[in-house]
């Protein structure tokens, strides 16, 4: 199998070829430093991906609370991710980076508040 990957480590956007097995990488090249080799190693086996979403939000003047995943996740786990989090609600109040729902299908990440939110006071 081969594949082209674009680095996204720095800003020179260097085109390396990948070729080897789902699980084994054979050769690399077009990397311009040895950080542009480790990403495209990683992309080639396991791509992962920071997870972004929003949970269902009770209790606040918002009906939706932006979430994150703690650090990157497979991307063959995301869409089992997903609906995990659709299932999902948290009543406010809401701090900034409060674990939301930890170790998401054991991934190891946390899906984790991206705003404070505070409870919908009464009129």
């Amino acid at each position: 199998m081969k594949k082209e990957i674009v680095c996204i480590v720095c800003p020179k956007g260097c085109r390396i070829q990948v070729t080897g097995s789902e699980a084994q990488v054979d050769s690399i090249e077009g990397n311009q430093c040895p950080r542009g080799r480790a990403y495209a190693e990683s992309e080639f086996i396991d791509p992962c991906r920071i997870l972004t979403s929003s949970v269902r939000l009770l209790g606040a003047r918002r009906k939706m609370l932006p979430v994150r995943s703690s650090k990157a996740i497979s991307k063959k786990q995301l869409m089992n991710c997903m609906e995990q989090i659709r299932q999902a609600e948290i009543k406010a109040p809401v701090k900034l980076h409060q674990v939301i729902i930890a170790d998401i299908l054991g991934t190891g990440a946390d899906m984790v508040a991206c705003m404070p939110v505070a409870e919908k006071q009464e009129d």
